[in-house]
């Protein structure tokens, strides 16, 4: 079992992460302008981006919150939901950004192209706020997500033993192939949107942002595309069980992917559906489809391995060690 100052350092390492993010959001609170251009699309809706700002400082106070739940002895006694739901939130809003702003920063490395907020003529913030948020957020993943891993092997580690080609017949199998399949069919709607606007297309995007494409859009959206195959990949292992893969694996790609997928797909979704001044700024119908779309494949490719290890705890309880 992994020492107790160890966990006791990855909780420091979480919540001080938090701290940049949370001061700069509590700071244009109190109507400080500090990081965002003078002519900055953040300044059109000053009241809704109140309310924005508000409700992500909460969603970073949460991650406060599950650092301690998943470290102190009363954390044991949380009900599972009540933990999953939140962690699996967390992960999924964190994992793009975990993989998508190194790759981002690799790409101009070497030669990328960099000026989408000028070419579109629209700035957002200043580039240092997005080191300073983005390095925070990469932190708080790391240290938040071994943090749980280290809890979820104490707790639930029984139900993720041995390899799928192990796992016991069950008459729901029928069930769970026919939404894996149904899933992953669903899937292939924004995870092909996503590849080509990834490889250059500007097949339904707004005017606006195919005129702000720049290397960092087009790695993220091959991020997403990646996280897309990632929950579909996991689904159908799950499902299908025909390989000799350790059972933590499709596990993973299945709780990562359908988080990616679900959480940025609702968050694009409402950023999508705020108003904007200019038509050429509008989400385009496909674009509010294709995050729709997402948000509804994450969410069942969830529902689906939640009653996945449930079935797994019914038939564990009580067996041998």
């Amino acid at each position: 079992m992994t020492s107790l100052p160890a966990r006791t350092a990855l909780r420091t390492v979480a919540i001080a992460a938090c701290l940049p993010y949370i001061t700069l959001k509590t700071a244009w609170l109190a109507g400080s302008h500090v990081g965002i251009p003078d002519d900055s699309v953040l300044l059109d809706h000053r009241a809704l981006m109140a309310v924005a700002n508000g409700g992500s400082v909460l969603m970073d106070g949460a991650v406060v919150v599950l650092a301690l739940l998943l470290t102190r002895p009363w954390g044991l006694r949380v009900p599972a939901w009540l933990l999953a739901l939140p962690m699996w939130t967390a992960t999924g809003l964190l994992l793009p950004i975990m993989t998508g702003y190194p790759a981002q920063l690799l790409v101009l490395a070497l030669g990328g192209d960099g000026g989408g907020a000028a070419a579109s003529g629209r700035p957002f913030l200043h580039e240092w706020v997005f080191g300073v948020v983005y390095g925070g957020f990469i932190l708080q993943g790391l240290s938040l997500g071994a943090l749980f891993v280290l809890y979820a092997r104490d707790r639930w580690g029984h139900l993720w033993r041995g390899t799928l080609d192990d796992l016991p017949a069950s008459p729901t199998a029928p069930a769970l192939r026919a939404a894996a399949v149904a899933a992953s069919l669903l899937a292939l709607a924004p995870g092909t949107m996503h590849v080509l606007w990834a490889a250059g297309s500007t097949a339904g995007l707004s005017a606006d942002r195919a005129a702000g494409r720049d290397s960092g859009f087009h790695v993220l959206e091959a991020v997403y595309a990646l996280w897309v195959a990632a929950t579909a990949a996991g689904v159908l292992l799950l499902a299908f069980r025909r390989s000799a893969l350790p059972l933590r694996v499709p596990l993973a790609l299945a709780w990562g992917g359908s988080g990616a997928t679900a959480c940025w797909g609702g968050w694009l979704c409402l950023a999508s559906l705020s108003p904007a001044g200019e038509a050429a700024e509008r989400a385009t119908p496909g674009m509010v489809l294709t995050y729709a779309v997402q948000m509804l494949v994450g969410s069942l490719v969830v529902t689906l391995g939640a009653y996945f290890l449930a079935e797994r705890a019914a038939g564990t309880r009580g067996a041998p060690a």
